[in-house]
């Protein structure tokens, strides 16, 4: 008898799912491993007799199969889970997302994240997990603790991050970062500009070669949402994938993340340039991105790996999920079931995920040379049973695997040959631990957003810009008959017109039940006159309730306003808002500033074609400081409404909105 070599671990009597380019599949079947590596795959039979195991591990009526590979993710963010749903991914991400993590995210923030996700990983069956972060080096210690194997993402964006205040910043960081992780043997630093419209070409051009300089990854977002194609294309004339292509910024190893909203050609330069497509299908749904084009990447020989994405879309890191939806969703979408089988959806969480993100040459598969990185999945489950009975089939195993097994049927975990998970325990974990320092983060975060829900400046504050103005002026408004005589006033001898204008003005007015919250102006402000800027201005203005004071002829009103720049669309801010009401006015704007008896003078000439406020309204208002200083003005008011020929009932003491509220 041939003498026996020696080996760390035996796993034996498993249907061993090898994932390898044959598809073998070995009932009662063991893998062989030494030194973290795996040695030998085969029957339990051969195995047992050409090795002798320091351990043997009974995988009776149990699955043998690699570790699984979370394409893209952003694991930090699991302690965002659960705090906003049912909103699109601009809100989502600039409205919630951004000023909690601007707030909120800092090393301990991300360490404490990423050790709560690794965790969770570890208990569905994830080995490997492809990250994009701040502090990219807590995730890259965390991953280390945890045993597990990651590509860790640091984070670049034009915008301010809570790690860097610009970019430039944020590239010293990222080379600082790979250079004290790139000869780790489980974690894989990578570079991780953030997205086209989140990044400017000088980002992407730098991070390429940051990437080729290192031989490490380089991990994006692109094509998510149908909005962000079309932008694109209004902007730069191409597709975001087009768009970093010809940055050449793919560099050796890229990998995009989602590619949902893509065509043949965004493929054919996907597969050009051996960049790895990940779709995250849970959060593509939860956010309304769409459904990736599974089938169409497959059949253009685009590698295909699947992701989680972060917690705070998805909002769990179960890959088993994933790999159901890869699988169903095309079949739904099209109408034939054989589009994505279940063998092709496992691929991508395996052996075709694996070279998605450029790990297949360690993990992705069990055979002889490979990394130990494997899931010992229990087939026992009352949801699974009689499926293993089935056996007819060879690739029988795919479908039990991909349409029943679920993350708490995996039982073992290993990485290099080492258990991380052992008869359902983590082992290099203390979930307890991981669980109250999480509670204790959401704790903070929870108080926060529970303020701010509730006032709208600090909803302001955090899309930033904001300036803050104490208003205090004299104003009349008068309803007209004839805006001829108006124009007479301004040609009187006692006027002087410093400066003319005239625009048309859309105004989206978001209001509340209650009036002690102020209200949101939302106001494209687009100007006519020769010479003008040709773009519209867009600009959100909070007014909070005034304190207004009668004076003969005019109406004193003194108020808190904060203006910010209007750089999202009107659809995001009322959803941002969640205003009980809308008011829309739109109006013709000719606005003249005057001298006047030695004073300052803002004069407009409005006109609103619809809705209840219709009609056609002289406006004079100034600023003010003082109650003498208002009387003098109101009485100058007074002058230019007699100039004008207007009596008494034709002034009005409200605002438009008002009056298109009450009428």
């Amino acid at each position: 008898m041939a003498k026996q070599e020696q080996v760390d671990v035996l796993l034996a009597g498993g249907t061993v799912v090898t994932m390898d380019a044959a598809g073998t599949i070995i009932r009662d079947g063991a893998v062989a491993i030494r030194a973290g590596a795996i040695v030998a795959v085969g029957t339990a039979a051969e195995l047992s007799k050409r090795y002798k195991a320091t351990s043997v591990e009974d995988c009776t009526g149990q699955a043998i199969v690699p570790g699984l590979i979370n394409g893209h993710a952003h694991i930090p963010m699991s302690l965002l889970r659960g705090i906003v749903a049912d909103q699109q991914l601009d809100v989502w991400l600039f409205g919630y997302m951004f000023p909690v993590e601007s707030r909120f995210v800092n090393a301990d923030f991300v360490y404490h994240g990423s050790r709560l996700s690794c965790a969770e990983m570890i208990k569905g069956g994830t080995t490997s997990f492809v990250d994009m972060y701040f502090f990219e080096e807590e995730v890259a210690r965390a991953a280390d603790e945890s045993g597990m194997r990651a590509i860790c993402g640091q984070t670049v964006m034009k915008l301010p991050t809570p790690d860097a205040p610009n970019y430039d910043v944020g590239l010293e960081r990222s080379r600082k970062f790979i250079e004290q992780w790139h000869t780790h043997e489980r974690v894989i630093p990578a570079i991780a500009p953030h997205a086209p419209y989140t990044c400017n070409s000088d980002i992407y051009r730098t991070s390429a070669a940051l990437a080729r300089e290192y031989g490490v990854p380089l991990v994006t977002h692109l094509s998510e949402t149908a909005r962000e194609v079309q932008e694109a294309q209004e902007l730069v004339g191409k597709s975001p994938i087009a768009y970093v292509a010809d940055l050449d910024a793919f560099a050796d190893k890229g990998i995009a993340a989602h590619c949902v909203h893509i065509d043949k050609n965004d493929m054919a330069l996907l597969k050009q340039h051996n960049a790895g497509a990940v779709p995250c299908p849970t959060s593509n749904l939860k956010l309304a991105s769409g459904v990736a084009k599974y089938s169409e990447m497959l059949k253009a020989g685009v590698n295909v790996g699947i992701g989680t994405d972060g917690p705070a879309s998805n909002d769990d890191q179960d890959l088993w999920m994933e790999v159901h939806l890869a699988a169903i969703l095309p079949k739904g979408v099209t109408g034939d079931p054989t589009v994505v089988t279940a063998k092709q959806a496992f691929m991508m969480a395996t052996s075709m995920g694996a070279r998605a993100v450029h790990l297949d040459h360690l993990v992705g598969s069990l055979e002889a040379g490979k990394r130990a990185d494997i899931v010992i999945v229990d087939l026992g489950g009352l949801h699974i049973t009689p499926a293993p009975s089935y056996r007819y089939n060879p690739d029988s195993i795919y479908n039990h695997l991909v349409y029943s097994a679920r993350s708490g049927d995996v039982r073992h975990v290993m990485v290099d040959g080492k258990y991380l998970l052992r008869d359902r325990a983590l082992l290099t974990l203390d979930e307890d631990e991981v669980r109250r320092n999480a509670i204790a983060i959401a704790d903070q975060i929870n108080q926060f957003l529970s303020e701010r829900e509730v006032n709208l400046l600090d909803k302001i504050l955090a899309v930033g810009g904001v300036k803050q103005q104490e208003i205090f002026e004299v104003q009349v408004k008068a309803r007209l008959d004839n805006a001829a005589a108006v124009e007479q006033m301004l040609q009187s001898s006692g006027v002087t017109v410093t400066k003319a204008s005239e625009r048309t003005q859309y105004d989206s007015y978001f209001m509340f039940d209650d009036p002690q919250r102020g209200r949101v102006r939302y106001r494209e402000d687009l100007r006519s006159d020769p010479g003008s800027r040709l773009e519209p201005k867009y600009n959100l203005t909070l007014t909070m309730p005034p304190t207004r004071g009668e004076l003969p002829n005019a109406v004193v009103i003194s108020r808190a306003r904060y203006t910010a720049p209007a750089d999202r669309s009107r659809r995001f801010y009322r959803e941002y808002f969640a205003p009980d009401h809308v008011v829309e006015i739109e109006k013709q704007r000719r606005r003249w500033r005057i001298l006047y008896g030695g004073e300052d003078f803002a004069v407009n000439l409005d006109t609103i074609a619809t809705g209840p406020a219709q009609g056609v309204y002289l406006e004079i208002k100034s600023r003010s400081w003082s109650a003498r200083d208002a009387e003098e003005k109101a009485a100058l008011i007074g002058e230019m409404l007699a100039l004008c020929g207007i009596s008494e009932e034709h002034l009005l003491k409200q605002e438009y909105v008002d009056l298109a509220v009450s009428q």
